[in-house]
């Protein structure tokens, strides 16, 4: 049986100097997968306690009204340049409101939303920092996160599943499929396996290659325990090993209340992705 083809894709653009970086590789998606994709830009409210609002000019307020609409503009712009070079299927969405908040809601309607990774040293609206785990954690959609550094040519032809028998593993896989169905060479690799019922079975990662190989998709099946490295500095290793140009993984964590609580796996990955990861929760 076929994967399900991609077919609504979401990117998530702001203010970046590494926005174009995400936009080409949706792009590139859509192309793919002959897709539809909406570019979506969140403009952040301006809002303050009543009391300072009360001292801070009309005009003042209107000036940074109007600076964070024409970073809007030069987005949009961008966007859509791309997109008509693309040759693909487009639209562009806006919003006011939290960046993170937003980009989860209109996540929930895209079979795949494309974002990217946090760079420490750019100067952002805060809130924007919040987008990467917030679409991850409460879209309930898998999401593509394109890192700050490096090119990246190509895009799932040789794939690393990181896999651990988990349910967010479990949906990852699955979600990944329509990716990993054309690539030319996927690679399971189980880190620290445990065995007993809700573990791998007889040899770990064998279980999950045999339902890809069902779907026409060859794998090599590996596990390593390194219980004195962490598990995210071992999937970058192997992955830099290997020359992958994704790595599939689940994503473990919750939000609540504006905290945002990861697995340190998640979190490592998050961070230190040196190639796009795509998450599902």
């Amino acid at each position: 049986m076929a994967a399900m083809p991609l077919k609504d894709l979401l990117v998530h653009v702001n203010g970046s100097k590494h926005a174009g970086k995400r936009i080409e590789i949706a792009v590139r998606l859509a192309q793919a997968f002959d897709a539809h994709l909406a570019g979506l830009y969140a403009l952040p409210e301006f809002t303050m306690p009543i009391y300072v609002a009360a001292q801070i000019p009309a005009d003042i307020v209107t000036a940074q009204r109007q600076l964070a609409e024409r970073g809007r503009d030069k987005a949009k712009a961008d966007f859509e340049e791309r997109a008509r070079k693309g040759a693909v299927k487009f639209e562009w969405r806006e919003a006011d409101g939290d960046p993170g908040e937003v980009a989860a809601l209109h996540a929930r309607y895209a079979d795949l939303a494309v974002v990217g990774q946090n760079d420490p040293d750019e100067q952002l609206p805060a809130l924007d920092f919040d987008v990467p785990e917030r679409v991850v954690l409460e879209s309930g959609r898998p999401t593509l996160l394109v890192p700050y550094a490096g090119e990246f040519p190509t895009l799932g032809e040789r794939v690393l599943v990181a896999w651990n028998a988990s349910m967010q593993a479990t949906r990852a896989v699955n979600d990944a499929l329509p990716l990993i169905a054309r690539a030319r060479k996927v690679t399971i690799l189980a880190v620290n396996p445990r065995g007993g019922p809700a573990g791998h079975g007889e040899v770990p990662g064998a279980d999950i290659a045999l339902h890809l190989a069902r779907h026409g998709i060859k794998t090599e099946a590996s596990h390593i325990n390194a219980d004195d490295i962490d598990v995210g500095d071992v999937i970058l290793s192997r992955a830099a090993d290997m020359g992958a140009d994704m790595i599939v993984m689940g994503a473990y964590g919750h939000a609540r209340l504006r905290e945002i609580v990861l697995g340190g796996a998640t979190r490592a990955l998050l961070a230190h992705m040196t190639v796009p990861v795509f998450m599902s929760h």
